[in-house]
Order: structure tokens, then sequence, then C-alpha cells
């Protein structure tokens, strides 16, 4: 539901594949970046034209947007009501064709609000109707697809979340999955970055009353279908999280079994399921396959946690072949390691790397 919670728990969502053959992996650092743990670049995504986008923490632990060209030119960004204060700031996690970024600041009350910034550098702030205005709550900026429709969820006052869409002509759509808990903590969220294509059919998971996750698929007509991955458990904490969708309606993603381990999955568009468990990834809770990004073609990308606790990213083709690899610089212990999280059209791949001392770097992977 949210990557930058998967950040700050580290050692809980990672993916895992066999050994890599040499391919070119560029590791990056945004300017500003700060260079402690828990600070530096995460790489979210990267367009088919090779940009890179995503946020850093700098030294105080402040978040900025960035956008990261094919050459590797820097823009740094802020939204206009970020917070300065050590976890607030600015946190960039879609962009369009157009040069549109999407994304949500926290500000320094501690709320969020979302946000599109256009390639000029304009921004227009995203509060849903509903969202709530104490710290934890308000609204967050995911996905943006090529007709400028944006996606996202926010919390309400009572900590529930909801879904929403916003296209151009800036009217809303709320909606929530069903069989969506209505208590702190539930409800319905989306994927992020790649959770809505140009159809505007929207992914992500919902959390119901037992605090078990479920898979939505929402069409353009507002058809929401619910499933649950293969294995998939049902106690708290457990169940199926969608990561995105490509233009052919196949969503990636991953569910915890009943042991809290982690199977990724590809539902194709006729509901169709395929199990991906990549050689080497552990299988106690927290453990695993995460599979992340789609491209067009069918293949993803993600990462393996394995039995000590290390991620290590795989490309797995549309026909089932697997390479696994490790950035250049990731740390081998627990928490540590390589987190691809999408993948382009001709197959480059970013996401960040952990090191040893616990600082994230961005990286790109065969561009």
């Amino acid at each position: 539901m949210n990557r930058l919670y998967a950040w700050k728990l580290m050692g809980s969502f990672i993916l895992g594949c066999g050994l890599m053959h040499a391919q070119s992996i560029t590791t990056f650092e945004a300017p500003g970046a700060g260079t402690a743990a828990g600070q530096g670049t995460l790489a979210e995504g990267i367009t088919a034209s090779g940009q890179a986008f995503g946020y850093y923490m700098d030294g105080s632990g402040v978040a900025h947007g960035f956008l990261r060209s094919a050459h590797g030119g820097f823009t740094t960004f802020d939204a206009p009501d970020a917070g300065a204060a050590m976890g607030q700031g600015t946190f960039a996690f879609s962009l369009n064709p157009a040069g549109v970024v999407v994304g949500y600041s926290i500000d320094p009350s501690g709320v969020m609000h979302g946000f599109e910034r256009t390639a000029v550098g304009t921004f227009t702030i995203i509060d849903a109707p509903g969202a709530g205005t104490a710290p934890g709550q308000g609204t967050f900026g995911y996905n943006i697809n090529a007709t400028g429709t944006v996606a996202g969820f926010f919390f309400d006052s009572a900590m529930v979340a909801h879904a929403y869409l916003l296209p151009p002509d800036d009217t809303f759509t709320i909606f929530d999955a069903p069989g969506a808990g209505t208590s702190a903590g539930q409800g319905t969220g989306t994927a992020s970055v790649i959770g809505l294509n140009t159809a505007a059919t929207l992914t992500g998971p919902s959390i119901d009353s037992n605090n078990v996750l479920h898979g939505y698929v929402r069409m353009f007509d507002g058809t929401i279908t619910s499933f649950d991955a293969p294995g998939a458990g049902t106690g708290p904490g457990q169940g199926t999280d969608p990561a995105g969708v490509n233009e052919q309606g196949t969503i990636p993603g991953f569910a915890f079994d009943a042991n809290g381990a982690a199977h990724g999955f590809v539902r194709a568009a006729n509901g169709t399921f395929t199990v991906i468990n990549i050689s080497g990834a552990g299988s106690a809770a927290g453990q695993g396959t995460f599979v992340q990004g789609i491209n067009p073609s069918g293949a993803v990308t993600g990462y393996d946690v394995d039995a000590s606790g290390v991620a290590h990213g795989f490309a797995r083709s549309a026909t089932g072949g697997i390479v696994r690899f490790d950035a250049p610089g990731a740390g081998t212990g627990p928490g540590q390691g390589t987190f691809p999280l999408t993948n382009t059209p001709s197959g480059a791949i970013t996401g960040y790397l952990v090191d040893a001392s616990g600082v994230a770097h961005g990286f790109v992977r065969g561009q």
C-alpha cells in the first residue's frame, strides 16, 4: 500500500532470484542526499525514455523529490506545503510521459497532501474530499497515467483508508473495495508508481475487518473485482498485495502466507495466476519473493529476501527465465541489499540498494 512504509520496515519486504550475468548497473546519488543510516536516494520508477524519479532523505531526515535524466542530470524539488522536520518533506511516486510528477508531501503538522508537479515546475495540491487533517491523516498521490488521471488514497479522521481517482477535469471519484474494513488502519489503498494504466484500470490492496489483505482491480466503468492469490494467508497482516498493472491488465504482486512468508505472483487479465518463488528466497516471516514491477511484455522485476534477511534483485522474462542480481555496494546484513521496483519496455530496471551502513543509493540496471 505504501513504498515509504516498505522502506521503514526494510527487513519485512524483499525479493530474490538466482545469480546474475554481467549487465551494466549504474548507481547514483541525488544532490543533497544524506549519508547516514535511513538517509540517501530512493529511486521509485523509470520511464520508457530512461528518466528515473523518486525522493531522497537529506542529512536531517527530510524528504525531497527528484528527477534524473537518462544522461544523469538531476532536478530536485519540494512541494509548497512540505515540512522541513525529520520525517516530513516531499515524496515523488509517479511520472507520466508529459513530465507530470505525482506524489505527496508531509506538512509541518504531520498531515499528508497529494500533489501534481508539471514539467515546468508548477504545483497543484491534491486534498481528497473527506481526508483527515490530523497528524498521520491526509491524501497520498501515488499514480498518474498518460491521460493525466491521478490515483491514490487518503486516511479520513478515523484513520480509515479510501481510494480515489482524479481525472483532468478535477472531479473526484471516491470508492471502497468490497469487504474493506472500517476501523483504523483498515480500508482501501492503491498500488504506487504503476498502479493505474492508460485505460484507468486501477489496482491495489484492501484491508478487511480482520486486518487481512485482499487484492482488487477497478475498471474504468467502476466495476471492482476482488481477488486472493493462491496460498495467501487469512490471518492479520497476511493476504494479497498487488504492486501494479500494465497496459494489458496484468497485475504483479505478492502474497503473505500463513507463516508470513511472501510469494510473488502475476495475475493475468482473465484472472489466471502464475506464482513466482525465487530460488534462494527465505521461507520465514518477512522473507520470500516480492514481485514489484511489470512492463508491457509481461516481464517482471522485484526482489527476494533470503534466510539471512538480505535482499537480492531479480528480473523474470515473460517466458519465465530468471536472472538474480546484486547492485554494486549493496550490504549483506539483514534489511540490506538490492531492491528493484520497476522496469521499462526495453528491460531497464530501477530501484535502490541499502549499503552496509544502512544508506540508500539509487540504481539503474541495463540502461
